[in-house]
């Protein structure tokens, strides 16, 4: 069941993004930055984007075990908790935020994040060129439903 995201269940989804989100910088990031991302500033994170205009979902089977927001046609902050990654959560997430956009679904992902990068294009989107510089040696890289 994938619901909304509000105040009453805001620290539950903060909890699955900063596990989720240390989990997949872990190998690339300072262990300091890394240690930064309690569900506290994820919490705080969330409720600033929500008050910009994004809306949160939560994917719940059983227990709470994604997250995902889309602000018009943006899809941001997929994140699945690791003990539930490669059984179709993050798939069924996805394909739920992309009908909630309002036009052509696109994304931003690091360019090393090479599991997110397999899923959204098995499920339609491809590179459009487009490129974020992070840092000296990593990039993030645009993706956009075909």
């Amino acid at each position: 069941m994938i619901i909304s995201v509000d105040r009453t269940n805001l620290f539950q989804v903060a909890v699955i993004h900063s596990i989720s989100w240390k989990e997949s910088h872990c190998s690339f990031c300072a262990p300091s930055f890394v240690a930064m991302h309690t569900p506290e500033r994820q919490q705080e994170y969330i409720q600033n984007k929500m008050n910009n205009g994004s809306k949160f979902y939560m994917l719940v089977e059983g227990r709470p075990i994604g997250v995902v927001s889309v602000k018009e046609n943006l899809i941001e902050d997929l994140y699945i908790l690791p003990d539930k990654q490669n059984i179709g959560y993050g798939t069924k997430l996805l394909q739920f935020a992309v009908e909630q956009c309002t036009g052509n679904p696109t994304l931003w992902i690091l360019e090393n994040n090479t599991n997110a990068k397999r899923l959204y294009q098995k499920m339609g989107f491809q590179e459009t060129g487009r490129i974020h510089a992070i840092t000296d040696g990593l990039d993030e890289i645009e993706l956009s439903h075909v």
